[in-house]
């Protein structure tokens, strides 16, 4: 057995609805949640502070990342990819 393992994503498919759609913030461009809707998503820590971000896969964003707060969403599903 190896002492070192690289992380690996695991191949799965997360969908997530928004619960929370205010508070965009003035200037921002790309595109934003409505709340209700389900989303696919993929959930990643937040390298500075390690909080956890969802990014919705498909959406554009001139932000870097383009991820948002996991308060915004409530994990709906989780399909294995095989």
């Amino acid at each position: 057995m190896r002492k070192t393992q690289l992380p690996t994503p695991l191949p799965v498919q997360q969908f997530a609805r928004c619960i929370d759609d205010t508070n965009r913030p003035a200037g921002y461009v790309g595109e934003w949640p409505q709340a209700g809707r389900v989303y696919p998503v993929r959930t990643q820590r937040y390298g500075r502070t390690g909080e956890r971000q969802v990014k919705v896969l498909g959406f554009y964003s001139e932000h870097p990342g383009g991820a948002f707060p996991a308060q915004r969403f409530e994990p709906i599903a989780t399909l294995w990819m095989n």
